[in-house]
């Protein structure tokens, strides 16, 4: 359970009651707001996709009752600004920088407003050295948290935050095509054939129902990084590649279909979501990879303005 329980989301001040000069002290706050926003507000797309998938499982069963026991702690942990689960996971910031932005004052705010939140029970101490099991209290150590920069054009930050849990982290996977033990060449049918690999090793060890992020082609490190991006596309969010749309669509409901459902104990509802991106790759490698999302997709995002306040929130 959190350490201590706050009342109130954690709120940035307006950005016109500071000036230049404040700017750590207003990017900490708003990364603080974040935090607290992501670890206990479930993000309206993924609440929506829980409730018809409520619809879809039969009254009575043991898939439906999972979904409303899902949907009540939402709730619970909405109102009481609570974390959505009690592994608050690794936090994963993806940020779109100006190139005129200080970074270091950016990730100095970030860890501090970590710090912060972990002692406001926002975060649970779950950060630990993997040699010798030791934590660290405030959850900041070297990969933690995790910072990906993106070069951008824009005026000001944009920031973009998962928190990763562990069971999920521990179903996603990779495959190196091709694949003679499922029978994948380097072809459609052998993605389709990772795509589904992927779940069915998974069952309902990752929490579902989840969402699948896949990246085709990259290597190594990158399939996994750019697996993980495609959770900050919402769950209605079409591939702008219609053959990729396609896949995305079709492979979903071939997955649902498996019978897997809730936590794996049966049902029609195993993803939320398929999310399938591709980068290039060199001739010799074929890499399909997955990162599996649980149930609790703690995703949201801001646009910081010049002096280090909220402008807008994102999802």
């Amino acid at each position: 359970m959190p350490q201590k329980k706050t009342s109130t989301l954690p709120s940035a001040r307006p950005a016109s009651r500071r000036g230049r000069m404040d700017l750590p002290s207003a990017l900490a706050e708003s990364f603080l707001a974040l935090i607290g926003r992501t670890t206990s507000d479930l993000p309206s797309d993924v609440e929506r996709g829980l409730t018809q998938a409520v619809t879809r499982e039969a009254r009575g069963s043991q898939a439906r009752a999972t979904l409303e026991t899902l949907l009540e702690n939402i709730q619970l942990a909405r109102t009481g600004v609570a974390p959505l689960c009690q592994d608050t996971g690794t936090l994963y910031f993806s940020v779109r920088l100006p190139s005129d932005f200080p970074t270091q004052i950016l990730v100095t705010a970030a860890r501090q407003a970590v710090a912060e939140a972990t002692r406001r029970g926002l975060l649970r101490q779950n950060t630990v050295n993997s040699l010798t099991g030791e934590s660290h209290p405030q959850n900041l150590a070297e990969g933690s948290p995790v910072f990906h920069f993106i070069p951008s054009a824009r005026s000001t930050p944009e920031v973009r935050l998962i928190m990763k849990g562990g069971g999920s982290e521990n179903v996603s996977t990779q495959f190196s095509l091709p694949d003679e033990s499922i029978g994948a060449n380097r072809d459609v049918e052998g993605i389709r054939r990772c795509v589904l690999e992927a779940v069915v090793r998974a069952q309902g060890n990752g929490c579902a129902p989840g969402v699948l992020g896949v990246c085709i082609g990259g290597d190594r490190a990158g399939g996994y990084q750019y697996a993980k991006e495609q959770f900050f596309r919402e769950l209605d969010d079409v591939s702008p590649d219609a053959i990729v749309a396609e896949w995305e669509k079709r492979w979903l409901v071939e997955i649902n279909s498996l019978g897997i459902g809730p936590m794996g104990l049966g049902g029609k509802t195993t993803l939320l979501g398929l999310k399938i991106g591709t980068l290039s790759r060199v001739p010799a490698s074929f890499f399909v990879t997955t990162a599996y999302m649980c149930w609790a997709f703690r995703r949201r995002g801001l646009v910081l303005t010049p002096e280090g306040g909220i402008h807008k929130w994102l999802y």
